[in-house]
């Protein structure tokens, strides 16, 4: 065979290869998020092919490009195999894949793989201008904010590049991407990010040395979470809302110091050398994988980030995720949306319809992805029956309690969008630990005693908002207060009372942090020794993240107790179910005395609603 011919035949071999590579990509692009075993066989037939192509073209790339292969077609494979990564990512949570992710992408912007031609071809401008988009959201969640900066200024100069070349084209969702993502970064600013908002062993408790809990009958460890959240006119960028955005990372392990290491990007050299990592494509890596992957750290539990669901997409990721619950395991289920409103609630007869539907609705949509276990766990019409009734007697008691559910997406649609309280009963069968975070989180303690097994971990917003120390307008969206408080609780305190990042030293916010943790490490110790500790909060207190979000729900819940405006408001205090002990309440010296330290601290005693004497905090915890 002549050199030619030998020259062909690689070219016909690659290009097999790519088509080969885009089908199999195309099979996986739009899987959802969840299901994790269902479709590994799937995510390992296509990093295999894109294996065999990477490697290919980087053997024979100088042969490929004299025979017509382009540039921005390598970048093309680069960042596919980068979107791959992500996608990765998304479904199991493990770090290594972030990693993995950022390096291809930034591999494609450093060596301007699409830089040519895009002065005359729009599709590779459109090209381009996805990569920066799909980039930018890599780069929030790795928490590299340098990186993010760059890319907004390359894709603002990009955007406007492409007005002048191609008048004809309308860039009108570009526009809006560059208005998301600018909004974004004004509301996650610097300043709330001063500590990471992954669980770190530098400063929060570490692991392996958490108090053990004297009335345990079990342990229970945090390994699945949904994460929902929807509010009109909420910050997102892309698919990731604000509230997703901070509860993903505070349900993450943040290696020990790497957040405190440079965030200057050093070159990576990829594109030069490729190799087998886990049955998976892998660059050989030199500071990323060190710095996201912690051998001594526990795997982080893996997410579902649903946005906008339905409720009966939803109820069917629910499904799955229960189906695959290890035995130890226990799900959180965090949902961030307005409450429905007005909406009517049902009568027992019409639950019990309802439930019909319900099998029905789970019948087909899992017919193929679970178990008969999980669909054999629907409600009976008579627990349905009884959680209506449980609220309609609420509500007879009290006619300010609330009822309805809560709005996953635009109102106006019926049912469709709209989450009850019921609808999460078939679900309890299982050990959840439920976040509700919403002006009417409070009609899902109807759940309470009518459970199918399991009873609920429950953590509820306050029905309003509180009022932030000389905001100009308190309804800027910024994020859920509450949510706010269990991810960076330090930072949403100093926010309340009026001050920005730029207003208080740092030397200040070290101090305060440091009295934060210990107020919290105490607290868990105090926790942890009680007899009277109910189960439900006993089997969890042992997991590091699920333990984090109850010890600053205190502290919240102390604040809002204490903050001037709001004291003696019920509707300004979240609440938990079941109780929590009596030691732990706000008006308790030991809660007073956190919230007053701290807030003394910025000079914002005064701000506090307090007439009690306090007793210093070392005294209270000495005895």
């Amino acid at each position: 065979m002549s050199e030619n011919d030998g020259e062909v035949s690689q070219q016909v071999y690659y290009w097999s290869l790519v088509a080969k590579a885009d089908k199999e990509f195309s099979k996986i692009r739009d899987l959802p998020y969840y299901q994790h075993h269902r479709y590994d066989t799937h995510f390992h037939k296509v990093f295999k092919v894109y294996t065999q192509l990477w490697k290919f073209q980087q053997e024979n790339r100088n042969k490929l490009m004299e025979g017509g292969l382009k540039r921005w077609e390598i970048g093309d494979i680069a960042s596919r195999i980068g979107q791959l990564y992500f996608g990765q990512y998304m479904r199991t949570s493990q770090a290594k894949y972030l990693s993995e992710a950022y390096i291809f992408y930034e591999a494609v912007l450093t060596r301007e793989y699409f830089k040519d031609g895009l002065s005359h071809d729009i599709n590779l401008a459109n090209k381009q201008l996805r990569f920066l988009a799909r980039f930018l959201t890599v780069c929030l969640v790795f928490n590299r904010r340098e990186m993010v900066h760059q890319l907004v200024n390359q894709l603002k100069m990009l955007v406007a590049e492409c007005k002048r070349t191609f008048p004809e084209t309308d860039f009108k969702e570009w526009k809006r991407v560059i208005r998301d993502v600018t909004k974004f970064l004004k509301v996650d600013t610097a300043f709330m990010n001063f500590t990471p908002l992954r669980y770190s062993i530098v400063l929060d408790a570490d692991p392996d040395r958490l108090p053990r809990v004297a009335c345990i009958k079990r342990k229970l460890r945090l390994k699945d979470a949904i994460l929902c959240s929807y509010h009109p006119n909420e910050v997102k960028f892309s698919e990731l809302t604000i509230d997703n955005f901070r509860m993903l990372q505070c349900l993450e392990w943040e290696p020990s110091g790497s957040f405190y290491q440079s965030s200057r990007v050093p070159s990576t050299g990829a594109g030069t050398n490729v190799g087998q990592h886990g049955g998976l494509l892998g660059y050989n890596r030199i500071n990323y994988s060190q710095e996201m992957t912690d051998p001594t750290l526990p795997p982080n539990p893996r997410k579902a980030v649903l946005y906008h669901p339905s409720t009966t997409h939803l109820i069917a990721v629910l499904a799955t995720m229960c189906e695959e619950l290890p035995a130890d395991g226990v799900l959180l289920i965090y949902i961030s949306a307005s409450g429905s409103g007005g909406h009517t609630l049902m009568s027992p007869a019409h639950v019990g319809n309802y439930v019909g539907d319900a099998e029905n609705i789970v019948s087909n949509i899992q017919r193929n992805m679970i178990q008969s276990e999980a669909v054999s766990t629907l409600p009976s019409c008579s627990a349905c029956d009884s959680i209506a009734s449980s609220v309609e007697q609420n509500v007879g008691d009290d006619k300010g309690s609330p009822s309805g559910g809560l709005n996953l997406g635009f109102s106006g649609n019926g049912g469709f969008n709209t989450i009850d309280p019921y609808d999460l009963l078939p679900f309890t069968r299982r050990p959840v630990f439920l976040v509700v975070d919403s002006d009417n989180s409070k009609a899902f303690q109807a759940i309470n005693r009518a459970e199918k097994g399991e009873p609920v971990a429950l953590l509820l917003s306050p029905n309003s908002s509180c009022p932030m120390h000389g905001a100009i307008d308190p309804r800027q969206p910024s994020g859920s207060q509450f949510t706010s408080f269990l991810t960076v609780p330090l930072q949403s305190l100093i926010v309340l009372l009026g001050f920005s990042g730029s207003d208080i030293e740092m030397e200040k916010l070290n101090k305060a942090q440091t009295a934060l943790s210990s107020s919290l490490d105490k607290w868990g110790e105090m926790l942890a020794s009680l007899d009277t500790l109910h189960p439900v909060w006993a089997q969890v207190l042992e997991d590091p993240f699920l333990r984090r979000l109850l010890l600053r729900f205190i502290f919240c819940r102390a604040v809002l107790a204490l903050y001037a405006p709001t004291s003696g408001k019920r509707e300004y205090l979240p609440e938990c179910s079941p109780p929590l002990p009596d030691a732990l309440s706000p008006t308790t010296p030991s809660s007073i005395a956190t919230v007053l330290q701290i807030a003394d601290i910025f000079g914002a005693a005064t701000m506090l609603n307090i007439r009690e004497r306090i007793i210093p905090l070392d005294e209270q915890f000495s005895s």
